[in-house]
């Protein structure tokens, strides 16, 4: 349960190996966060963020597997870390997220579905059972990782920006459901981040680094915004970019690729 300061004590991070979920985490065991399950597909990875949630304050953080090019999984995989949390959790991260290659991607129906569940088919799923699960308990929070790509989704990304894109609009109305019930949804939209997803990419205005990110996302934990964008200078960047006609888009585009 949350305590006096509405700091969770209890947390589950769906894509538990992410750069950034990673972040959060630490800052939250830092604070308050006693108990972590980290769920995702490589083990390796998981347990090595889970001795740097212990390392950090947690006390508790158990590993769950699953595979999130299945979203007939997500239920059981939901289940299994409301289970491992001792049955009530206070806050769900939903951080996957798969870049993919464009270029490649698109060519293939098999690697455009992978993309499609990964980013958005099994998170839904996921979320669905986490819905009905905090319900259950009365109360709870959502954080899901969404990303300023979902705004206005690119020619050269459409793939991820468009299955992101999905996503984020149907959390936005999950959020509007949650009003009055205890549960609450709140997104969060960072740009281009540093982390091993975009490892190679070219820089582009307005990057930042996952602990700029985390940072964010604690102060929009604290203050309850439904939608935390980071750097939050984005907010205002895309009310202007996601207005822009057609050809002033594909010019600003075309010049940051």
């Amino acid at each position: 349960m949350d305590n006096a300061f509405s700091q969770p004590q209890t947390v589950v991070v769906l894509g538990g190996s992410s750069d950034i979920a990673r972040a959060i985490v630490r800052k939250l065991c830092a604070e308050r966060t006693r108990t972590v399950v980290l769920a995702g597909r490589d083990r390796e990875l998981l347990e090595r963020a889970a001795e740097e949630a212990l390392d950090a304050g947690a006390t508790t953080c158990p590993v769950v597997l699953f595979d999130g090019a299945d979203p007939a999984s997500a239920e059981g995989a939901v289940d299994r870390c409301f289970d491992a949390a001792g049955g009530h959790v206070d806050l769900v991260i939903c951080a996957l997220g798969r870049l993919g290659d464009q270029t490649e991607d698109q060519a293939s129906v098999a690697a455009t579905l992978t993309m499609m569940n990964v980013n958005f088919t099994w998170p839904v799923a996921a979320l669905t059972r986490v819905k009905t699960r905090l319900l259950e308990q009365g109360r709870g929070r959502i954080l899901v990782l969404s990303s300023v790509a979902a705004v206005r989704v690119r020619a050269s990304a459409y793939l991820y920006g468009g299955a992101k894109a999905g996503l984020d609009r149907l959390c936005a109305g999950m959020a509007e459901s949650l009003r009055g019930t205890g549960v609450s949804l709140q997104l969060v939209r960072p740009g281009v981040v540093r982390t091993r997803m975009t490892e190679g990419l070219a820089p582009v205005p307005f990057t930042t680094g996952v602990n700029e990110v985390a940072t964010t996302v604690m102060a929009g934990l604290t203050d309850g915004r439904p939608v935390i964008w980071s750097p939050p200078v984005l907010r205002w960047v895309f009310l202007v970019l996601r207005h822009l006609p057609g050809v002033l888009w594909r010019a600003v585009m075309d010049r940051s690729n």
